[in-house]
């Protein structure tokens, strides 16, 4: 981890936010700040909450309680004017829907696009504005997958998927950058690429944002972490937060999580029988 200054302001602030499936709760009062300029990694069990957490900063889920802040406004400013960008971590993406890579990436500008004159919207691909060549091309080539711009999407490793999906990312030139496990399923050449990417996007003053269950790696690259297990489990320096101690603590509080959910479904069925 890299000596940063301390104190940044906060990029992202969420504040009392509820939000439930069917009525099951997946995160309760959550309460966080998440600084700007830096890199945060999001770390807990399956079903924690992690991926509805992102949900609710992209706006596509409307949290039950509590509000949502980007640089002080509602985040849905900020997502509306491209400043933040969103990698899923499974894509709707159909494989094998006869599309290349460069044009898969060339999808993170049409935000971008709607700011071009009326006119030249209406062109055809090849004469779009050459600011959005040039951050494709950049994107691509920051992600060794410019010599593969004209393959079907289809055709890739699952690894060079990742890397064109964080292409994509990147083209858009947000701001923010919210990665929902950028580095499952890859291989360990297409890790050390992504992680020294986000490393350079976070030197470049990008606030990074990524789940991840990769510990080594956020031990060594990441700011900044927050443990998630339906509520906020702890937030702050990689050594303290990735320590056995405190990664117990949060396995602990799964096994807590999951008897409190039993008793939740049991309650009725005994009140329904007196």
């Amino acid at each position: 981890m890299s000596s940063l200054p301390s104190q940044p302001a906060s990029a992202i602030d969420v504040s009392g936010v509820y939000a439930a499936y069917q009525r099951q709760p997946v995160l309760e009062d959550i309460h966080l700040s998440l600084p700007s300029g830096r890199w945060t990694a999001i770390v807990g069990p399956n079903g924690a909450g992690k991926s509805t957490l992102f949900h609710v900063l992209t706006g596509s889920m409307k949290p039950l309680r509590g509000r949502v802040t980007a640089f002080g406004q509602a985040i849905e400013h900020h997502r509306k004017a491209g400043r933040i960008a969103y990698m899923a971590q499974r894509e709707a993406i159909e494989w094998d829907f006869p599309i290349s890579v460069w044009e898969t990436v060339m999808s993170a500008r049409y935000g971008h696009m709607r700011q071009d004159a009326w006119w030249r919207r209406l062109l055809p691909a090849r004469w779009h504005s050459s600011r959005h060549r040039d951050a494709v091309e950049k994107a691509l080539d920051d992600v060794d997958m410019l010599a593969y711009a004209e393959r079907p999407i289809g055709a890739l490793s699952g690894g060079q998927k990742k890397r064109v999906l964080l292409a994509r990312a990147l083209a858009q030139e947000a701001s923010i950058l919210l990665l929902d496990e950028p580095l499952a399923g890859v291989d360990p050449p297409s890790e050390r690429l992504i992680l020294d990417v986000l490393k350079r996007e976070r030197e470049a003053g990008r606030t990074i944002v990524m789940v991840t269950h990769d510990m080594p790696g956020a031990r060594r690259y990441v700011d900044h972490v927050v443990l998630i297990n339906r509520f906020i489990r702890g937030e702050g320096a990689p050594d303290e937060m990735l320590s056995d101690s405190k990664l117990a603590e949060l396995a602990v509080s799964s096994i807590a999580n999951s008897s409190a959910d039993a008793e939740r479904v049991r309650l009725p069925a005994f009140a329904s029988k007196e």
